[in-house]
């Protein structure tokens, strides 16, 4: 089993609220759910145009988990109302149990 965890750092338009911020991150929080992967807003949360949104997803084949993570990314990357600033990514396998 394999296990991908990515993180996104992005920086919003001109929001100048957190109430606008949750509104323009919702439907990408929603959107990336249609793609059966586990995500939510994990940092800066008391930040108007900062956010840092945790995906992970699970397969029984690295390349799968990998194919995941690049479409997660390419994604948000396409969004208009947010600028991707950062992408980490982490694989984890059973040989890391080692």
């Amino acid at each position: 089993m394999y296990v991908g965890v990515l993180e996104l750092d992005v920086l919003l338009g001109e929001v100048d609220s957190l109430k606008y911020k949750r509104a323009v991150i919702r439907p990408i929080i929603a959107r990336l759910r249609r793609l059966d992967v586990a995500v939510t807003e994990a940092g800066d949360a008391d930040r108007y145009r900062r956010a840092l949104i945790g995906i992970a997803t699970v397969s029984g084949d690295p390349a799968q988990v990998q194919r995941v993570l690049d479409t997660c990314e390419r994604q948000v990357a396409g969004e208009f109302e947010v600028e991707l600033l950062s992408a980490r990514r982490r694989v984890i396998g059973a040989q890391d149990d080692e």
